[in-house]
């Protein structure tokens, strides 16, 4: 199931936070805990409210739903949230930390292993739990998973509500580095060249493909922006992505789908 609400669910997990811990008086972890609650809640409501009248339905329908939630969230959360600051930071670790004399923000070395462990924690749940079997046999084919007796609406609501948690810590670990606001909507136009060219159905396709993107990203921004007038690394990654449809569109640690004609 692809969403394309992506950066809309980040940025409205990033604004609950920022609005438990700037509108609530709360700290940090009891600001995630809220965003957590909320965004788990959220996805379950979508999942029961909207989702699950589309089981079986061509996967286009699910794909328009998500792009008229992204837009629906754009306006609810520039109207619930305009006026409450979008920043978070951790001021005890404001000085940059130098490893192998490379000095890195502290903000983003914490970042980094966070995101690091949380990547681990949704791998072992995949591939580790029986959570984890029944919602791939789900992805594989949603027929045969019912017929083996698998819920579906119970492991889409599972799926919708890790995808809030996830959303809460992506955004908070975005707005920690770069900054929050409703701009983070653009984080999700990020996501597909990642996805794509890694793979779909691989989550160590995905950390490869994060990789590469940022990388190309970053020897675009120096080498091609200054000569071409800037604004080359912003498509560069989606010039791969549309060579690597053409030469490996199921990506590079990617699963084919062979089907019979």
């Amino acid at each position: 199931m692809m969403n394309f609400a992506v950066g809309e669910w980040v940025m409205l997990a990033s604004r609950c936070v920022t609005f438990a811990l700037h509108g609530l008086g709360l700290g940090l972890p009891g600001a995630l805990a809220v965003g957590c609650a909320g965004m788990a809640g959220f996805g379950v409501a979508f999942n029961r409210v909207v989702l699950r009248r589309l089981v079986g339905q061509p996967v286009v329908s699910v794909i328009m739903v998500t792009i008229g939630l992204g837009a629906l969230v754009r306006g609810a959360a520039a109207l619930a949230f305009g006026g409450v600051p979008a920043g978070i930071s951790l001021p005890a670790l404001a000085d940059p930390i130098v490893i192998g004399g490379v000095a890195i923000g502290a903000d983003k070395l914490v970042a980094a292993v966070i995101a690091a462990a949380c990547t681990a924690v949704v791998a072992w749940l995949l591939h580790g739990s029986r959570t984890g079997v029944a919602l791939r046999a789900i992805a594989d084919d949603q027929q045969a998973a019912m017929s083996a007796g698998i819920d579906l609406h119970r492991h889409f609501a599972i799926t919708w509500a890790l995808v809030g948690v996830v959303s809460v810590l992506a955004g908070t670990l975005w707005t920690l580095v770069a900054g929050g606001g409703l701009g983070m909507v653009l984080v999700g136009l990020k996501v597909f060249p990642i996805v794509i060219i890694g793979g779909l159905d691989s989550i160590a396709g995905t950390i490869v493909g994060a990789l590469a993107v940022g990388m190309l990203e970053s020897l675009a921004a120096g080498y091609l922006d200054p000569p071409l007038g800037g604004g080359f690394s912003n498509i560069a990654s989606y010039l791969v992505l549309l060579a690597a449809l053409f030469v490996r569109p199921y990506g590079l640690f990617g699963r084919p789908d062979v089907r019979r004609v």
